[in-house]
């Protein structure tokens, strides 16, 4: 289980990200966290793995503190909690295949990692992971050549050669068109339903939340203001979320 514990975050310069945000997420779940841009919620998602380091609050996940453990527990925990990025984060010069070995830099020999060298067993886990998203026929390829949904497929390949226990996914589908938004969504609820993956998704759009969440969260200026499951998003929440003047359109 993930606990998060009066997790608050205040940027250099006094910017109040979160205030006070406390939940919890059972093993296997899919949460949404929803709100408007700007709301908090990717820095919460890069709290829970301390991308950005929290100011005050504790985060604990199956007994472990985050919020305390040395770099190198970090690195531990960090192998086991893959990151899927809006903009992808791929190095676009390098190959497919390379983009997706790089999730296993935390179990390779940083002095082999530097050069790129990994072991049989784990290129293998690459060709199945390709395989998995579809993109066996694209692994020679420069990532650059592939289109914004081909793209994302492969940050899903890399965050799971993992072997990942939860995936934090930021906004994942918002710089794609509504087709390929359902089907990266689709490759997600695959991984949460067969690999049993806890899965913390932020996204804008409503009829995917809907279809997809177990349940959700929803930040407002950085304070969390609803806690539940779609279903229970009514119209008067909805205007919580998003404000009075919100129109609800899916």
């Amino acid at each position: 289980m993930l606990k998060v514990e009066h997790l608050t975050k205040i940027y250099e310069g006094g910017t109040l990200a979160l205030e006070d945000v406390s939940f919890e997420v059972k093993d296997g779940e899919f949460l949404a966290v929803i709100g408007l841009s700007g709301s908090g919620k990717s820095t919460l998602l890069r709290c829970i793995n301390r991308l950005i380091e929290p100011t005050e609050g504790r985060i604990t996940w199956n007994g472990v503190d985050i919020t305390n453990a040395s770099q190198e527990d970090l690195r531990r925990i960090r192998r086991r909690i893959g990151m899927v990025f809006q903009h992808f984060n791929l190095v676009s010069r390098s190959k497919v295949t390379t983009n997706v070995l790089s999730g296993r830099l935390g179990y390779t020999n940083p002095a082999y990692s530097l050069i790129n060298r990994f072991a049989k067993d784990d290129h293998a886990r690459a060709q199945a992971q390709l395989e998995r998203v579809g993109l066996t026929d694209r692994d020679d390829h420069r990532a650059d050549a592939l289109s914004g949904g081909q793209q994302q497929r492969v940050g899903i390949a890399r965050a799971m050669i993992q072997e990942p226990e939860m995936i934090l996914a930021d906004e994942p589908v918002a710089s794609l068109d509504p087709v390929l938004a359902h089907s990266i969504m689709q490759y997600l609820e695959q991984i949460n339903q067969e690999d049993k993956v806890t899965i913390l998704c932020s996204l804008h759009f409503l009829d995917l939340v809907e279809k997809y969440s177990q349940r959700v969260i929803a930040l407002n200026d950085g304070k969390l203001v609803f806690e539940g499951t779609a279903a229970e998003l009514d119209d008067e929440r909805f205007k919580d979320i998003y404000g009075r003047e919100a129109e609800r359109i899916g």
